[in-house]
């Protein structure tokens, strides 16, 4: 029993993330240590760029460019990581996601103290996905939709939706498939993104510290407000509700005191909005700190530094934390 308690120790899960964006396939793998957990460490990094064009939005134009790069991003992973085994996720753009969070009585008058019983759920489904329709404004057959009764203290009585555009998640699930990379997980950019920027928080800011988690990508900039680990406030620019970014910002700010903001995703993208890094800070009032890789302090091998310090390589990471921890 205790060798056989010695080699459980030893054995590490690996989860690769797969970012496809309109510049580049980026590839981040990580592992941790079960089943008694502990950090998380780097195993590999690489990207490829994809030709101009290739994708359009959220259209994959040019399948057979992004086959090429996927191939090109795998071809030099460690043989530890190359397994059966490995647990692969891709994300979608925040454009083909739609998400909807909302009280049960409004879904065919289940209660929350039946829904947390597990009681009827099935009963739900038709329900949910007329709401995945309206939230769409799409057919349910062209969608894939996920659903779930939130029981946490904040939305208890809840069902969280997310669906997506099924013809987007099968063309990179084809994708991929053809590059030989099976996918286990699909999900959105802005998640992704939060869930590695939580993450390092968690490694870098006080306990219980209210700070910002900012991601910039193709679809705009998005950010959070979060206190006591919990999100309390989101935004999107652009949007309707905003003149511009600072006040998009200035929303999210709320008038608190955030003690710190870190930021993920194409910096470079912030040009067009007539706005820099320091202009962040600037408004929201507090230091800005970009995400790195380098931050977990953990590597298997030696890696790119480049790599290691790109934020843009925040979605690839978010993803491949989600495959180690589920």
């Amino acid at each position: 029993m205790a060798i056989r308690s010695s080699l459980l120790v030893k054995v590490r899960r690996f989860a690769a993330g797969i970012d496809v964006s309109p510049q580049a396939v980026r590839l981040v793998v990580l592992s941790q240590r079960v089943p008694v957990g502990g950090p998380v460490r780097v195993e590999y990094l690489a990207a490829v760029p994809l030709v101009a064009g290739a994708i359009a939005g959220v259209e994959i134009v040019d399948r057979a460019a992004v086959i090429r790069a996927l191939r090109d991003v795998f071809a030099e992973l460690p043989r530890p990581c190359a397994s059966s085994s490995l647990r692969c996720a891709m994300a979608l753009p925040a454009s083909a996601t739609f998400m909807s969070s909302l009280p049960l009585a409004r879904l065919g008058g289940m209660s929350a103290v039946t829904a947390a019983s597990g009681a009827s759920l099935a009963a739900l489904e038709s329900a949910v996905l007329s709401e995945a329709e309206r939230i769409a404004g799409i057919e349910r057959h062209a969608l894939a939709v996920d659903w779930f009764v939130d029981g946490s203290p904040r939305r208890a009585g809840s069902v969280t939706i997310a669906a997506a555009t099924r013809q987007h998640l099968e063309a990179r699930i084809e994708c991929a498939a053809a590059a030989g990379v099976t996918l286990t997980a699909i999900d959105g950019e802005p998640h992704a993104a939060l869930r590695a920027l939580v993450h390092t928080a968690a490694l870098e800011l006080e306990p219980h510290e209210t700070y910002a988690a900012l991601w910039i990508g193709a679809d705009g900039v998005y950010g959070w407000r979060i206190a006591d680990e919990a999100v309390v406030g989101e935004m999107h620019y652009p949007a309707p509700e905003h003149e511009d970014l600072a006040d998009a910002l200035r929303d999210l700010a709320d008038g608190g005191a955030l003690g710190c903001a870190l930021l993920g995703g194409e910096l470079d993208l912030l040009d067009g909005v007539g706005f820099s890094v320091a202009d962040l800070g600037d408004v929201l009032g507090c230091t800005l700190l970009p995400f790195e890789c380098v931050a977990i302090g953990d590597c298997a091998r030696p890696l790119s530094a480049a790599l290691l310090r790109e934020p843009n390589c925040v979605v690839a990471f978010g993803l491949a934390l989600r495959g180690v921890m589920e």
